[in-house]
């Protein structure tokens, strides 16, 4: 169990897994209500990757008024939507069935030949969802990179600029596929509730680094901990 030497509010910490993907999935279904109360639909935005798939099929029994809720990415890999690769098949083959099979999902990959072709169409698809956001589920590589926003990429520091408008930002993984589509920072806080979910202690590591001081191009993750404006959980477990 991690120490509490330094104990930050916003962490809640879980025994396992399966306690901390009930919690959080109930976190987000009462998110999703309290936009869909204010009658304008209601949305949200997740990562790839494998973590969160018990979350994802939790969430796709939730009762929830689906047909106005928006579902969209933090990135994708830019590769057919059917490849094992796509993070929009990951969500779709545990997120978008049961009832949460009615939602609506707004992709992030296009026709482009390549996502610096395609981020301008990507995000018109992206700005029509209710916003800001009403919850966005992040990620966070060993690394320290969240969404798609890699150290040592091209063009992360214009992506991480907080005086840039919303939008979406081709980038370029360290391992492939390395074409990659990602919400720029901006986009990411655009947002009423983010939550950081890690898993494991090798990342809760990571998110130790990422708490001392250093610049935020050598782990973005840095950016979304120092910001202010929106409120932050980080959910982890062994």
């Amino acid at each position: 169990m991690p120490g509490a030497t330094s104990f930050d509010a916003r962490e809640r910490r879980f025994p396992n897994v399966g306690a901390l993907m009930q919690t959080l999935a109930g976190d987000i279904v009462t998110s999703l209500q309290n936009g869909l109360a204010g009658g304008r639909g209601a949305s949200l935005v997740v990562p790839g990757g494998h973590t969160p798939t018990p979350l994802f099929d939790r969430l796709s029994e939730a009762e929830l008024d689906w047909p106005n809720v928006w579902v969209t990415l933090t990135d994708e890999r830019w590769v057919d939507a059917q490849s094992s690769a796509s993070n929009e098949r990951l969500v779709r083959d545990h997120l978008l069935r049961n009832a949460a099979e009615h939602a609506n999902f707004v992709g992030l990959k296009n026709a482009q030949p390549d996502p610096h072709a395609g981020a301008s169409a990507s995000w018109s698809a992206v700005a029509e969802l209710p916003r800001p956001f009403d919850f966005v589920l992040l990620g966070m590589g060993d690394d320290g990179h969240i969404a798609s926003l890699f150290p040592d990429s091209p063009g992360l520091a214009a992506a991480m600029d907080l005086t840039a408008a919303p939008g979406c930002v081709g980038m370029t993984a360290p391992s492939s596929p390395r074409a990659r589509l990602s919400l720029n920072l901006r986009a990411l806080l655009d947002s009423r509730r983010i939550a950081l979910l890690i898993v494991g202690q090798a990342k809760w590591a990571t998110y130790e680094r990422a708490r001392a001081r250093g610049p935020a191009v050598d782990m973005p993750v840095r950016a979304l901990l120092a910001q202010q404006n929106v409120p932050l959980s980080i959910y982890w477990s062994p």
